[in-house]
């Protein structure tokens, strides 16, 4: 019989997994892997923040990856650099002022590699109550602006030409992954954050003809991920935040395979 421990940590993992492939599906559609791995960065600074300030950790997180997406809005419209260049400012930046704060913050007792590797397995009740209700709304407001989301992702001009608030789009999508890396952060931590909101998606892409379909595929291959990887570290005793990660790369490593299947590129099929 499994371990109460276990059980919420494989309860918790799925639910970030259902959340993290679909929106992972618009992270590797606009080329935005970088963007992602920048807030999951500035998650540190958000825990560094909170303990602090004695807030909230998952709510500290939450608000520094929203402060530092719109930091980087409005660099774009201000620096003479291009945006891989300021993501990369913003990325190091971030990380590294947290690591300084969490270093002079001797009183407090920081297990910074549970923050940095996630630590799954002292997931409370409490925290899988978040990440379902949380994992709920943001999937249902995914859903809410998927059209219109989709529409600015395939081709930015001709979704302006269509009435579709593409600026409104962005900042909504930016909300949604702010909150997303927020509650994932106890469960793979801040490094891995990024592997988990891509590699599935990236598998699931070699199998999808639509772009429903891919989003579907991809939170089956998180929950197989989290299934397998918990199993795995159950099993060797590795660490279960990476453990999770290394059997979603198994999943990828798998996709790539030449199977004589239908492989069509969600791009070619929307241009037919």
């Amino acid at each position: 019989m499994l371990d109460d421990f276990f059980v919420r940590a494989l309860i918790g993992g799925i639910g970030v997994a259902l959340v993290a492939g679909p929106l992972g599906c618009f992270i590797v559609w606009r080329r935005l892997a970088y963007f992602g791995d920048t807030l999951s960065h500035s998650a540190l600074l958000g825990v560094a923040i909170a303990l602090l300030f004695e807030l909230n950790i998952t709510l500290a997180v939450f608000f520094i990856s929203i402060i530092v997406s719109f930091l980087l809005l409005f660099l774009q419209s201000k620096a003479a650099l291009t945006s891989d260049a300021l993501l990369g400012l913003l990325a190091h930046s971030t990380l590294a002022i947290g690591l300084v704060v969490l270093a002079f913050m001797t009183w407090v007792r920081v297990d910074l590699m549970g923050f940095l590797f996630g630590d799954i397995l002292a997931i409370t009740v409490e925290d899988l109550v978040l990440i379902w209700v949380g994992g709920f709304l943001a999937l249902a407001t995914l859903g809410f602006i998927w059209r219109s989301l989709f529409a600015a992702t395939v081709s930015h001009d001709l979704a302006l030409a269509e009435g579709v608030k593409t600026k409104l789009m962005n900042i909504i999508f930016m909300i949604v992954i702010a909150a997303v890396i927020a509650v994932s952060l106890k469960l793979v931590g801040v490094l891995l954050i990024t592997a988990l909101l891509i590699i599935p998606a990236a598998s699931a892409r070699r199998f999808s003809n639509s772009p429903e379909l891919m989003a579907a595929i991809s939170g089956f291959i998180g929950v197989l991920a989290v299934v397998l990887g918990l199993n795995g570290s159950l099993t060797w005793d590795t660490p279960a935040g990476p453990s999770i990660v290394v059997a979603a790369l198994g999943c990828f490593v798998f996709s790539i395979l030449p199977f004589k299947i239908l492989r069509v590129s969600i791009f070619k099929q929307t241009t037919k």
